[in-house]
């Protein structure tokens, strides 16, 4: 398996699990107490958590990239 196999799994796993935690614990704006600001959507999210989100997704990603080069590597999962 090339490594260049490896990347391409780890970035199409990575965007698939970051689309899927987007929106976990999200808040939109007309659901908090304190209201909405003007001039922004009332659907739009208070606190995303973005940062924390994209940290997950990187440890789920290589977790199952490395879990995908093990299967494949010991013939268990083929595409072939």
């Amino acid at each position: 398996m090339s490594p260049v196999t490896l990347i391409l799994v780890y970035v199409i796993v990575w965007w698939l699990l970051f689309f899927m935690a987007l929106p976990i614990g999200v808040r939109s704006q007309h659901e908090e107490s304190e209201g909405f600001q003007t001039g922004t959507d009332p659907g739009a999210p208070t606190k995303p958590l973005l940062k924390k989100k994209m940290l997950w997704t990187s440890v789920a990603a290589v977790v199952v990239t490395v879990a995908y080069y093990f299967l494949a590597k010991a013939e268990i999962i083929s595409f072939r």
